[in-house]
């Protein structure tokens, strides 16, 4: 296991997420920047998800014998070293030419479980070649060729993933207005398509062999129902999440037809503008969901203290994206090796400071608002 104690501050690698996302804007370029950094709309949403934060205040606790601060967490009867996951971001030879190759690397140096997006650069299969044993769940972007998204659980589950996070919120895209203004589709440019040219599946659905074309009539489905979501049930033995849930009624739903778990997220403010910023969304649905499956965190994570007031309000692990992919951006492999380690590092320090030895213990800290 790496030591995160060890960071070295003299380097010149940027800290803060500002910091990173201004390097990184400076190593992608325009139309793959805006892609990565933009949200729908107005940006109400995107805007939202990090301001919303501010609003909750911890209150501390003193006195207490924090010197050998236990960050793991359960979850699926698997055992990981902190309550941190790589959220599924698609595409990442946008950032780095490694790419999903590079991230999923850096994740095992830390055994941060990474969740593969369905769109990903690199194949589930080459993935798995390249971690071995590390741990790893796959987002899967419901098909409209149904065989096709069933074929890729297969190929998840036979290549030793752990779970299926299935992503609810993207019936269709959302409105991106940078992506329109700088006339930029990844999709449409091939850096999806690994999963896709990779599934004999989904290659002898096509009818003319246009790969491209053919992910883009599939990846957009709003049919998708509950129903969808019991035959996926029947086609794996693996547990299954649901991505996207912002309504406490809807993790009822979730628990009341079995799904093992849900991600709490409005797909970092990228979909619906104007929706409620997902940190809000926590705490009612946490308390909808008391217990009976695990409930993780998505959009708006920066730093530490963000997974600090998350964990405290209910989620039982935090899924940090846009920060690691622009450290993708900027040094590869090594580039998200030194984000999570930084982030590793300021969550436990932040667990420290407000009395915290133990997630066992999260439910006790105090938050105001």
């Amino acid at each position: 296991m790496a030591k995160v104690e060890n960071i070295s501050f003299a380097e010149s690698f940027p800290i803060s997420y500002t910091e990173l996302e201004k390097e990184a804007e400076k190593k992608m370029g325009t139309g793959r920047f805006g892609y990565v950094q933009s949200g729908a709309g107005g940006e109400e949403t995107l805007r939202k998800n990090t301001e919303s934060f501010a609003k909750y205040s911890i209150v501390p606790r003193m006195l207490r014998d924090v010197s050998v601060p236990d960050t793991s967490v359960t979850l699926f009867g698997k055992t990981y070293p902190y309550p941190i996951f790589l959220a599924p971001i698609g595409m990442q030879r946008l950032e780095h030419e490694e790419g999903e190759i590079a991230s999923s690397r850096a994740a095992a140096v830390y055994h941060v479980p990474f969740i593969q997006s369905t769109v990903s650069s690199y194949s589930i299969e080459e993935i798995a070649a390249a971690t071995g044993s590390s741990p790893k769940w796959f987002q899967l972007y419901w098909s409209n060729h149904e065989e096709t998204a069933f074929n890729m659980v297969r190929r998840a589950e036979e290549a030793g993933y752990e779970a299926i996070v299935l992503t609810v919120d993207t019936v269709m895209m959302g409105w991106r207005e940078a992506d329109l203004r700088n006339n930029f589709s990844p999709l449409k440019l091939g850096y999806g398509k690994a999963n896709y040219e990779s599934d004999p599946v989904f290659m002898s659905s096509l009818k003319d062999g246009d790969v491209v074309q053919g992910i883009l009539d599939n990846i957009h489905h709003p049919t998708l129902s509950w129903e969808h979501v019991a035959r996926l049930k029947e086609k794996t033995n693996l547990p299954i999440l649901l991505k996207g849930i912002l309504h406490p009624e809807d993790a009822k739903l979730a628990v009341d037809k079995g799904i093992d778990g849900i991600i709490v997220s409005n797909h970092g403010g990228r979909q619906l503008d104007g929706v409620t910023a997902a940190i809000d969304a926590l705490e009612p649905i946490a308390k909808a969901v008391n217990g009976r499956i695990p409930v993780l965190f998505d959009s708006g994570i920066r730093r530490g203290s963000d997974a600090v007031k998350a964990l405290a309000l209910g989620a039982d692990a935090v899924c940090l994206g846009r920060p690691y992919v622009y450290g993708l951006a900027i040094g590869g492999q090594a580039g998200v090796e030194k984000v999570l380690a930084n982030f590793i590092e300021e969550t436990r320090v932040s667990l420290s400071l407000a009395g915290v030895s133990s997630l066992k213990e999260i439910a006790g800290l105090k938050l105001i608002r």
